[in-house]
């Protein structure tokens, strides 16, 4: 059964889903948000590295560091919406997916209070991103919509990790773990080159 869900969870980590992609501005519905980070291999990719990148700091990590992110995306939703400008989204967006792609990939242990910058920073973006999508229909419906998947596919990321662990031990699971995360790295790169 472990194997199975392992096998799940790399599945989903590597592939892009192929959902139907609701015009934010034009439904600005819960659904529309549900399905948005999910549509899209830049934001699936980013938010399942952080679960991943949290699971192998450990201990409180796991649960703060996917917090703060939702946190600050929903603040760069926020700023969006309100009209404030932030450069190079995009750019942000995709760096996101390279640095913390390889923040798994090399198990980078840094303080808590560290990590939680990181993902903030980059988190921004990814909020501002929705917010510039999101048009005046329904604000609150669409935020509420991509918090939850958002949560989820970090929550895709940790299941992930501690599945592929448990699956193949410690020292083979880390090392399957860290791979997926190189594996984001690389398919943020492609993204941002083609």
């Amino acid at each position: 059964m472990l194997r199975l869900l392992a096998l799940l969870m790399i599945s989903l980590a590597t592939s892009v889903p192929a959902l139907a992609h609701l015009d934010a501005g034009d439904h600005g519905s819960l659904l529309a948000g549900l399905t948005h980070p999910p549509s899209g291999a830049d934001h699936v990719l980013a938010m399942i590295t952080v679960g991943i990148w949290a699971t192998l700091m450990g201990g409180r990590a796991v649960w703060l560091v996917p917090a703060t992110f939702v946190a600050a995306m929903m603040a760069g939703y926020v700023a969006a919406i309100n009209g404030f400008a932030l450069p190079m989204v995009e750019p942000g967006v995709l760096a996101s997916v390279v640095v913390l792609g390889l923040l798994a990939a090399l198990a980078i242990d840094i303080p808590i209070a560290a990590g939680m910058l990181v993902v903030a920073i980059f988190a921004v973006f990814h909020g501002f991103a929705h917010g510039a999508e999101v048009g005046s229909a329904g604000v609150w419906t669409f935020a509420t919509g991509f918090a939850l998947s958002t949560a989820v596919l970090h929550a895709v990321g940790v299941g992930a990790s501690i599945a592929i662990t448990r699956m193949f031990g410690a020292e083979t699971g880390r090392t399957a773990t860290r791979t997926v995360g190189a594996a984001a790295a690389v398919g943020g790169l492609l993204m941002a080159f083609t």
